[in-house]
This record gives structure tokens, C-alpha cells and sequence, in this order.
């Protein structure tokens, strides 16, 4: 990144790592842009396992798992301070498949659909962000937020 060491006090990478083909360099830059005791917001989606096409459709390159996304961390002098629950999370693939296909097939009219109306009442729906000290329990949880810190 075109920024200097220490440059910022507050950095966020909101669905992006997973994006990249080099998350390790990815994070490293993320690092050193953020100033010691500075914080990184990073939100990411959680276990491999639960890979589907929206995955592929959005250009995810992986899922993490938990445990790696801590390890990952660490290696570049970073903590987890407090996380959340993050996203949205369908209950069902069939309808996930369904907005896919729609997607795909139907783009124009889709956008259009979701930027008037779905979105709305997704937004509506969701939970409100919780932070929770440390790594929350990510068993049920498809994207974490994550409030990390800088040594």
C-alpha cells in the first residue's frame, strides 16, 4: 500500500482477505500501515466446510477456520481484542441458490430487487453488531468481526 509505516491509528479490511490471492501479504501490509496499539477492524468468512457457490460467486479464495485466523494474527503482532457475529447468514441454501441464480441469470433485475427492497428489510433483520471480549464462539457463526490491536 502506498502509505508509510505506522500511518494509521485505525485500519479496516471488511471482507477482503479472503479475496486475495496472498492473504499472509495482505495482512502484513495491513499491519505495518497500522500504528503499535493501533487497531485493525478485519471481518472474515469462517470454515472451510461450509464453501457455497456464493463463495465461488463472489471470489472468495478460502474460508478460515478459526484457530488459523488466530495464528495468522499473531504472526504479524496482532491480537484480538473483541469480536462479533458479522454479515448476514441465511438459514436456508435453497435460498441462497435461488439469489445466486438470480444473479447469474436475472443481474439487472436482481440489483434492482435487492437495492430496493431486499436490502431494506435485511438490514431490518439483522441483529445488532455485539462485541464480545476476546474470540467468540464461532461454531455457528459463518463471518466474525474482529477488533484487533497491534503490539
Amino acid at each position: 500500500m502506498p502509505f508509510a509505516d505506522a500511518s494509521f491509528d485505525l485500519v479496516c479490511a471488511l471482507d477482503i482477505i479472503e479475496h486475495v490471492e496472498d492473504d499472509a501479504r495482505a495482512l502484513a501490509e495491513l499491519a505495518r500501515v497500522t500504528r503499535s496499539g493501533g487497531t485493525l477492524l478485519l471481518s472474515t468468512p469462517l470454515h472451510a466446510a461450509r464453501w457455497t457457490n456464493f463463495d465461488d460467486f463472489v471470489g472468495h479464495k478460502r474460508r478460515y477456520e478459526p484457530s488459523q485466523r488466530v495464528e495468522k494474527l499473531s504472526r504479524h503482532g496482532l491480537g484480538i481484542e473483541r469480536s462479533a457475529v458479522f454479515g448476514m447468514q441465511p438459514k436456508s441454501s435453497r435460498l441462497l441458490d435461488l439469489g445466486i441464480w438470480w444473479l447469474v441469470n436475472q443481474r439487472r433485475r436482481a440489483m434492482w430487487w435487492y437495492n430496493r427492497a431486499f436490502e431494506h428489510v435485511a438490514l431490518r433483520l439483522q441483529k445488532p453488531l455485539t462485541l464480545r471480549p476476546g474470540l467468540i464462539d464461532t461454531d455457528e457463526v459463518d463471518e466474525v468481526l474482529l477488533v484487533v490491536r497491534r503490539a
